[in-house]
């Protein structure tokens, strides 16, 4: 599928790291370093405006290695980009661990996955059909 791009940052275009890798890494497109205090957020920009087409979204997503290793997420997983939205991609980034974490020009900061969706039409209804977990939430079905 081809997605048009407007890339005005200082990168090449996000690309798929290996073979069957699902998204793409975005970088932070900023001219110096940023500072993340503990439990502090920041938006940070990519300089990349996409086109995708209808019935898509983007989602932008936390890398694995920088939650892992820093406490720094994604803080709206997943971010989620419209079809009909044309600004610039921005990252929320948050730093959950007790340390700072600087944000360097060019450091891939999230990952970005383009999914199919469908939309809905609601029918509206009295009760719902019973199921075998019926209104069972959070926890229902256990730990192991």
């Amino acid at each position: 599928m081809k997605v048009k791009i407007v890339n005005k940052s200082a990168y090449p275009a996000p690309a798929y790291a290996t073979e069957y890798s699902a998204g793409v890494d975005l970088k932070a497109n900023i001219d110096d370093p940023i500072e993340l205090k503990p439990l502090a957020r920041a938006k940070v920009p990519t300089g990349l405006s996409i086109e995708l087409p209808i019935g898509y979204e983007a989602q932008v997503r936390p890398r694995s290695g920088l939650a892992a290793k820093n406490g720094v997420t994604v803080i709206n997983s997943p971010g989620t980009i419209d079809a009909d939205y044309r600004g610039e991609i921005c990252v929320l980034l948050v730093n959950l661990s007790d340390t700072p974490f600087i944000i360097n020009p060019g450091e891939r900061i999230a990952q970005m996955v383009v999914a199919k969706y469908e939309k809905i039409e609601w029918e509206e209804v009295e009760e719902l059909s019973e199921s075998s977990r019926g209104e069972g939430g959070f926890g229902s079905t256990g730990v192991k």
